[in-house]
């Protein structure tokens, strides 16, 4: 439909548009609005916000994310930090433990928390005050930290292998057989949606240092890993149905006996995605190469999985590295 004239009349508050057979009176106000609305149609938002929902873009259940998040620090990022470094005044140091404004180490911190209770702290029984999570004074210093043959720090280094190595997204699904206190967990369960990061470990103080300290400390109760207490590479709980996308063990299978190695390797590879799926063991892999080269291929192959190489990942943080063998499933 064609307009025919358009006039303005100074004395009314409003344009008469003229049509045949019909005359529309619209207000300023209502094309003040409607130019407004068409503005915040085609606005460029800022970059964070348009990230946040390209990677809330939700499709049903948990949803899906369209866009996969970079992990690892870039050459740009390390010379970026290096030059601040550089610009502040800052070298290394003599390697001597300093412990700053609290000359106390760990253990003084905890004797004071058994003695004194902190500065102010509720008296009578735990059930009776406001402490949503109350944690053993063992985490409070963070003693747990000190539980590995390497930096607490590590565990980022461990992620950002695994997750590259796996070409994981936000939307994976992993299992880690031994997560501890959630020295590498924790990056997972930060990286994944809600409820894709799950666990098997049997140490009660390590689970009581996650479920208490690491996952409310870190603000990441809301993705409801699914961290399960058992051992004997028992996957029962975690249902028949979940296919994981990465499935490692960090450390674990060397304190374990080669028979239940093999046993629970035939329990996981129906949880392991064909063929696009990984698993990863660290450190070495003696249950296998014990037997033998031929010897573990064959058993490798009737389970349906097949060795895919040996990498050695160096860490960001500090002069040390981890070996790392990896497998995925041959079969559908």
């Amino acid at each position: 439909m064609a307009l025919s004239t358009v006039t303005y009349s100074p004395t009314q508050k409003g344009i008469v548009i003229s049509i045949p057979t019909l005359v529309l009176s619209v207000s300023v106000g209502a094309i003040m609005l409607f130019f407004l609305l068409s503005s915040l149609s085609t606005c460029s938002c800022p970059s964070s916000l348009q990230s946040f929902n390209d990677n809330n873009n939700v499709r049903g259940g948990l949803g899906e994310v369209d866009k996969k998040e970079r992990i690892s620090a870039t050459q740009e990022d390390i010379k970026w930090i290096k030059d601040q470094i550089q610009a502040n005044g800052l070298r290394m140091q003599d390697n001597v433990l300093r412990k700053g404004i609290n000359p106390r180490t760990r253990a003084q911190q905890l004797q004071d928390l058994i003695q004194f209770k902190g500065i102010s702290h509720y008296e009578g029984l735990v059930s009776d005050n406001n402490t949503a999570l109350p944690c053993p004074g063992e985490l409070l210093v963070e003693e747990h930290h000190s539980n590995y043959g390497e930096p607490w720090a590590g565990g980022r280094d461990v992620f950002e292998f695994l997750a590259e190595s796996s070409h994981l997204s936000p939307n994976s699904r992993v299992l880690e057989i031994g997560c501890g206190t959630l020295r590498v967990g924790l990056h997972f369960i930060r990286y994944l949606i809600p409820e894709h990061f799950h666990c098997l470990e049997r140490d009660e103080l390590s689970l009581m240092a996650a479920f208490r300290y690491e996952l409310p400390s870190q603000g990441l109760l809301h993705k409801r890993p699914l961290i399960v207490k058992g051992e004997d590479m028992d996957f029962s709980k975690f249902g028949s149905g979940v296919v994981y996308d990465l499935i490692y063990a960090s450390a674990v299978f060397l304190h374990m006996p080669d028979k239940l190695v093999w046993a629970g390797l035939e329990r996981l590879v129906g949880m392991l995605k064909p063929y696009d799926g990984r698993i990863f063991v660290s450190h070495n892999i003696k249950f296998c190469s014990r037997l033998g080269s031929e010897e573990c291929t064959k058993r490798l192959t009737s389970l349906g999985l097949e060795y895919s190489g040996k990498h050695t990942h160096d860490s960001l943080l500090f002069n040390h590295y981890e070996i790392w063998f990896e497998f995925r499933r041959s079969k559908a």
